[in-house]
């Protein structure tokens, strides 16, 4: 299948990250359905206005894959990160739509054995260990399920919102990878651009992958 003929579902399309992994995807000429709360504010001409956990198996019917961008940064948001993740996987279980999570940097591992994590350094954040915790529950979730075709993408510990649109990334595995520059960042654009790689490729179904800058 051309990737130009994918039907591709987003949901939380209206978030910062949502906004673009759209933009990319309709620029590659893509089957764009914006799934939001609201108004559609992306660049999709095809919207479902409906909340991410009341979806159903028969809204995304269809689609070659769903985006999970849903995020939380509050007490009283933070829990759906990892509950949207758990409802979608349980509306594409058992079909061939595939399932594409934003996930977190902190369930990264540090070393080979990969026995420690990034949340467990004595460096991370307080304040962020619940956020971390979230993205780290829907992850091993999805690592118990044989009935979807997932796959979670981590971005870099720095994960810049407003960073530059490079066009260049490297993906990697399970372990925190550094660029050229001995750091481990990425903006949210070319975050998007690996995330709509792989849905054009098809590739790493079940398994967490990593994106940092060159």
């Amino acid at each position: 299948m051309s990737e130009k003929n994918l039907k591709v579902a987003v949901v939380a399309a209206n978030g910062r990250v949502g906004q673009l992994v759209v933009e990319e995807a309709t620029r590659r000429g893509m089957d764009v359905t914006a799934i939001v709360r609201g108004e559609n504010k992306t660049a999709a001409e095809k919207s479902l206005v409906k909340d991410a956990l009341e979806l159903t198996a028969a809204d995304l019917a269809g689609f070659d894959a769903v985006v999970d961008a849903a995020g939380g940064w509050t007490p009283e948001t933070i829990p759906a990160i990892t509950n949207v993740a758990v409802h979608l996987a349980d509306c594409v279980a058992g079909t061939p739509t595939r399932l594409v999570v934003v996930g977190g940097a902190g369930s990264l591992f540090v070393n080979t054995e990969h026995t420690a994590t990034v949340d467990q350094g004595p460096g991370f954040p307080e304040d962020w260990k619940p956020l971390s915790a979230a993205h780290g529950a829907a992850l091993a979730n999805l690592r118990e399920r044989t009935d979807v075709e997932w796959t979670y993408v981590s971005p870099a510990a720095d994960f810049q919102a407003d960073g530059e649109r490079t066009g260049e990334y490297t993906l990697a595995g399970e372990e925190l990878t550094l660029n050229a520059a001995g750091q481990s960042t990425v903006s949210y654009a070319d975050y998007a651009i690996a995330i709509v790689d792989l849905l054009e490729s098809g590739e790493h179904v079940r398994e967490r992958v990593s994106v940092v800058s060159k």
